[in-house]
């Protein structure tokens, strides 16, 4: 440990002993955007043009005063199958059985018998699900684009390698990786394994990201420059915290969900997921409910708690534009002349069941069909997006932050107060709000 880690975390742990520094207190206001093919079909641009768009918000992220170190930038993609099936067959393997799953992982760097007993931890834990691991991957990294001080932090970066040797569905794949991963870390805390972070565990989702500035992304990720590195949805975030120490976990994007702004209820949400999540993990993971409990864990961001609660739903069996309507609803009448009575009737089941997380808040978020860019009823997060005439939706906190020809955009505007706009990967259909309500409204008599 650095003597400049030393003196970091002891000051931090005076002003916590003090009281003038609460890490529940952590919020942010940031730049967030969301990139989507609506065919589904992985492309090399979408990767691309969520990279530009991440480096032309690098002025919505904090930078420390050595100029290199940030507070946390990232992108989300699909794992590119063809990329990584090489990367196995370099170590000997058949790449052909099965889609590949990687999980990105942060290993504490510095203490090498705790480096090994995570990797343990994750391995056992892979396998005890049924999953064949390959082996593990350094991806390149490029230290000398940090700073010093996000240098000193920096965990040791590896990915796992393995595919799916019980050919599950998609959905029952996922839930799986979900439980695997919150046994890991349940492993992992009661192991006391500093540093230690599970990015992303998925067949489908793979995130990189780090306490650099947003436009060394790709530079210190040199994976991004790869012509194989494609995608068909695309979440990128600049961090820009307040009332926070910035820590390499706490870039975004997260799991499913990246958000900008701060949730101003967290006390409350917190406190009532603490209530719901006894009766939502016994009902929907049987006995593994223990294993997912708790669902928010100690020292997270609200940004990290509302993407723990927004997955937990989703790895329930909600749909994202669900998720997103019970965690973070428009504003509701009970007046027919304001509203319609299927909406009135969503809303009310919605407050029944979960309570509002209230901003200012902008979220972007992928389930693995329904891509979804949303804002809680304040509507002090900006969110426009633009629509091409190749299927490229482009959602973003600020107009122009993805590079796209004008002349092909035929339908733009803003994302309004509590409202949303989704697009179905599967059948390459773009939603605006009403449509999106409309059609969760006609699913059940609420």
């Amino acid at each position: 440990m650095t003597d400049y880690t030393k003196t970091y975390l002891e000051n931090r742990q005076k002003l916590i002993d003090a009281h003038a520094y609460d890490p529940r207190d952590e919020s942010d206001a940031c730049g967030v955007g969301l990139i989507v093919a609506l065919d589904g079909q992985p492309r090399r641009e979408i990767v691309e043009k969520g990279v530009r768009a991440l480096k032309a918000v690098y002025h919505r992220g904090a930078v420390d005063a050595d100029g290199k170190t940030g507070d946390g930038a990232g992108i989300r993609v699909d794992v590119p199958q063809d990329f990584f099936k090489e990367q196995v067959a370099r170590t000997g393997h058949d790449p052909s059985r099965a889609p590949i799953c990687v999980g990105q992982i942060f290993l504490p760097r510095t203490d090498l018998s705790a480096q090994e007993a995570a990797r343990t931890i994750v391995e056992a834990e892979i396998l005890k699900y049924g999953f064949y691991i390959y082996g593990w991957r350094q991806p390149p990294i490029d230290p000398s684009i940090i700073g010093q001080k996000a240098n000193d932090t920096r965990p040791e970066i590896e990915q796992v390698l393995f595919y799916d040797a019980q050919d599950r569905s998609r959905a029952d794949l996922e839930r799986a990786l979900y439980i695997c991963r919150r046994r890991i870390e349940r492993r992992a805390r009661e192991a006391t394994i500093p540093s230690f972070y599970v990015c992303s565990l998925s067949q489908r989702n793979l995130i990189y990201k780090g306490m650099f500035l947003a436009e060394d992304i790709d530079n210190f990720y040199p994976d991004l420059k790869d012509e194989r590195f494609v995608s068909a949805v695309c979440i990128y975030h600049q961090r820009y915290s307040t009332n926070t120490f910035p820590q390499w976990w706490l870039a975004q994007p997260f799991r499913m969900l990246a958000h900008n702004g701060e949730i101003n209820t967290i006390n409350g949400n917190i406190n009532w997921m603490k209530s719901h999540e006894i009766r939502m993990v016994s009902d929907n993971f049987g006995p593994y409910g223990e294993d997912v409990k708790p669902v928010i864990q100690q020292g997270s961001s609200d940004s990290a708690a509302l993407d723990a609660a927004f997955e937990l739903l989703v790895r329930a069996g909600r749909k994202a534009t669900m998720a997103k309507t019970l965690l973070i609803p428009e504003a509701w009448s009970k007046r027919d002349g304001v509203m319609p009575k299927a909406h009135q009737g969503l809303y009310a089941y919605s407050n029944a069941v979960m309570e509002p997380w209230d901003g200012p808040a902008a979220v972007c978020a992928f389930d693995g069909r329904w891509a979804v860019a949303g804002l809680d009823r304040n509507g002090l997060r900006p969110l426009r997006y633009a629509l091409t005439e190749d299927r490229i939706l482009a959602v973003g906190s600020e107009a122009g932050m993805c590079p796209l020809d004008s002349e092909g955009i035929i339908k733009k505007g803003r994302v309004g107060p509590g409202g949303m706009i989704a697009v179905d990967v599967s059948e390459g259909k773009f939603y605006e709000h009403n449509e999106v309500i409309d059609a969760l409204a006609a699913q059940h008599p609420y």
